[in-house]
């Protein structure tokens, strides 16, 4: 119906006779001569319409915003004076000889080039609208220009497209599953996946050495800008590989996809412990961009009569550390009561600093609260964190855990707010992992997922299960991770071990592992892989704030799509079918007088 996008309008189609088809962006009638704006996914072009082509001219006139039309007519430049350089098109319009309307439209709900005014919830409700939008054009088009990009690049390193199953069985991965009742096996459930971990696997022991797949995934968790209940995983796995070959390819494949996508070259990928950076960044995703460190303190607060840092200090499984704000010390009071309040989302008790104004005064050049409390130790403590005029000095104190979290998250929001930033790009590789962690009761539950093999032999790990390391790594890239990964457990015994350290016994594990075990005995080969999350690798290229930015149809915040109103009520009648009968809701007795 057409025989150009309104983008590939130029001056190279200049007396050439075109037909386009698209929206009405804007219309504007200058003293009887007709302006069109129309667009398409490539862009926006201008269309003039004069009154001698008389039914062109009417189908303009009642043409309105969002009108679907075909329009046909000669390119030409635009008159001196009016020619817009900033626009791909602008140096050209067209002079309409028939103008076609496709389809009409009623008012929309928002003007495209007005969404911002107003809410997120009306631009999901529309989304088919909000999709208008060029920008939003423009991330789905980079979106599919990176999975081309990833699918070109492994199938040149040898690896197969394999599709896996959607409906599987519920396995314990770390979420809570999204479950689908069987209609033909009355009271069991298929489990949507939350990974194609199990198959991948398989695929290795069956031999297809390479495997990758642009998978969909499925987690039934609390969401986050960067959390959806579905999502979309780059899943790859390999056999016959170390940590360095899946890492090595791994990371030449982000490399390309920066430089042939955004022209970017990153810089180096350095390696950093799990251990590391906990002690250094209180995370295990730092973003490196952000030159502020954590610095253990332990040892000088033990020192200090003042309990909220001597006791963290002096347990086992406390910590205090120092955060130093180069200039900070120009905080007000009002910032860093805002400050104290954030790490207290993190369930820190309070925020405890020191500004050093004139440090060659001694005490009498620092402001803080707690400084009497500390007089036989500043000194040392300010050699320790390289304090200067200027600076200020935050502290967390309290369980590790918590120190990490609040105080790792306020160096972020710090790095933020005073703009810290010292590169565009910071990628990373955090390496060496625990192979579990404890909950408080002191229960072991796997830091990955229980199939990534230990650096240890079965005795050792059995011996020692709380300390041992995995063989897994995380690609991270400005404080986000890209991707997570490990080599895999590929004998039976070694899966087995793991199983009983983590409370699985023999029964559970076959009735919930079963297939995999059985696998694990006819010669599987050392194996391991990693996946990206596509969404977030997207949102960060295209600069987005939510993945819900970069994909098509997103849900809420609450697992909900407002366009179809999904999740929804379904007939009684399928309800019966799938031998499911719902609770009856308890109305309220009236309060009594």
């Amino acid at each position: 119906m057409r025989s150009h996008y309104c983008g590939q309008l130029n001056e190279t189609l200049v007396d050439q006779t075109v037909t386009v088809c698209g929206w009405v962006h804007r219309r504007r009638d200058h003293g009887g001569v007709i302006f069109l704006d129309m667009r398409d996914r490539d862009g926006i072009a201008q269309f003039v319409v004069d009154p001698d082509t008389a039914e062109a001219f009417a189908n303009a006139d009642r043409a309105r915003s969002e009108f679907v039309l075909r329009i046909t007519g000669r390119v030409r430049l635009r008159p001196e004076g009016t020619q817009n350089a900033n626009m791909p098109t602008g140096m050209i319009e067209v002079l309409a000889k028939d103008v076609e309307v496709l389809n009409t439209a009623v008012t929309p709900p928002f003007q495209l080039d007005e969404h911002g005014k107003v809410g997120e919830e009306v631009r999901l409700k529309h989304r088919y609208i909000d999709l208008r939008r060029p920008d939003m054009i423009e991330k789905l088009r980079l979106r599919s220009r990176i999975s081309h990009n990833v699918r070109a690049y492994l199938e040149n390193q040898g690896f197969l497209d394999i599709e896996t199953p959607v409906l599987t069985r519920a396995t314990p991965e770390g979420a809570r599953d999204y479950l689908v009742p069987s209609r033909t096996h009355a009271g069991s459930f298929f489990a949507l996946p939350q990974s194609p971990q199990l198959f991948k696997q398989l695929l290795m022991v069956a031999g297809f050495d390479r495997y990758y797949q642009i998978a969909k995934c499925f987690r039934d968790e609390d969401l986050r800008a960067d959390r959806q209940p579905e999502f979309t995983q780059i899943d790859i796995e390999a056999s016959f590989v170390e940590e360095n070959d899946i890492m090595g390819i791994t990371e030449a494949m982000i490399r390309q996809l920066f430089q042939e996508v955004l022209k970017v070259e990153l810089p180096e990928f350095p390696r950093m412990t799990w251990q590391e950076a906990m002690d250094r960044f209180g995370s295990d995703k730092p973003d490196l961009r952000i030159p502020l460190e954590l610095t253990d303190v332990d040892d000088l607060m033990q020192q200090v009569n003042f309990n909220v840092f001597s006791g963290p200090a002096k347990a086992d499984d406390g910590r205090v550390a120092a955060l130093k704000v180069p200039g900070g010390a120009k905080l007000s009071r009002k910032e860093i009561d805002e400050y104290t309040k954030f790490v207290g989302i993190y369930g820190a008790k309070g925020l405890a600093w020191i500004k050093v104004n004139e440090r060659a005064k001694g005490l009498e050049g620092l402001q803080s609260p707690i400084v009497k409390f500390m007089e036989n130790i500043v000194e040392e403590l300010l050699d320790r964190v390289g304090a200067e005029d200027g600076d200020i000095i935050f502290f967390g104190a309290d369980k590790a855990r918590i120190v990490n979290e609040a105080i790792g998250a306020l160096r972020v929001k710090l790095g933020a707010d005073l703009e810290l930033y010292t590169q565009e790009w910071a990628p990373l590789w955090v390496v060496d992992f625990p192979m579990f962690e404890a909950d408080d009761n002191g229960r072991l539950s796997p830091l990955h997922h229980p199939f990534t093999a230990p650096s240890c032999t079965p005795e050792e790990l059995k011996a020692d299960p709380a300390n041992a390391l995995s063989r897994a790594y995380d690609m991270v890239l400005n404080g986000t991770e890209l991707g997570g990964g490990s080599i895999r457990i590929h004998d039976q015994t070694m899966q087995s071990t793991v199983f009983e350290i983590l409370g699985i016994g023999e029964e559970e594990a076959q009735e919930k592992f079963g297939f995999l075990l059985d696998a694990l005995q006819y010669g599987a080969p050392p194996h391991g892989g990693l996946a990206f999350g596509l969404d977030r690798l997207v949102m960060l290229m295209v600069g987005a704030k939510t993945i819900r930015e970069v994909i098509a149809f997103p849900k809420t915040q609450s697992a909900a799509c407002l366009m179809t109103n999904a999740p929804g009520e379904v007939s009684p009648e399928q309800l019966k079918d799938l031998n499911i009968r719902l609770r009856q809701k308890v109305k309220a007795e009236p309060a009594a007088e």
